[in-house]
């Protein structure tokens, strides 16, 4: 089984986007049992709180659900718990690294580095272009499952 950890700054935007789409690419795929998807924040600042109601309905938009999803924090241990830990951004990456202590084992990527276009993940908190953002994490998420095949 192949486990997978999104982060992000917060939890409730980005990283939750991509837990859901690829658990939704995954099971159309007919993989669901080959995988374990979640997601977490680099912050604390929003542990305990739902997703960001506009990342909901970019996600409902596309009849997928996050129903009970809340934000947690990574930790140190899910350097171990998991395969592959995907940041969305620079930041994100360095933050990762930081909690875990390093990377030994080459488990940090960032979500688009799996594309052609190598960069960041729109971040909608900032631009509200969840949109762009969805297509970010879409076409991340689509082009990660095809390396794992």
């Amino acid at each position: 089984m192949k486990k997978i950890l999104f982060v992000c700054h917060g939890n409730i935007c980005r990283s939750p986007m991509a837990e859901f789409v690829m658990k939704d690419l995954v099971k159309k795929a007919g993989l669901a049992g080959h995988f374990y998807i979640e997601s977490a924040a680099t912050s604390t600042e929003e542990i305990g709180n739902e997703v960001y109601p506009p990342a909901k309905r970019k996600l409902a938009e596309h009849g997928i659900s996050c129903k009970g999803k809340t934000a947690r924090q990574m930790t140190h241990a899910d350097y171990q718990r998991f395969d592959l830990l995907i940041g969305m951004d620079d930041w994100n990456i360095r933050n990762m690294t930081r909690i875990v202590g390093g990377d030994p084992e080459s488990k940090i990527h960032k979500l688009l580095d799996y594309t052609t276009r190598r960069g960041d993940v729109a971040d909608p908190w900032y631009t509200g272009d969840f949109e762009a953002t969805w297509r970010d994490v879409e076409e991340g998420c689509k082009e990660l499952l095809k390396s794992l095949k």
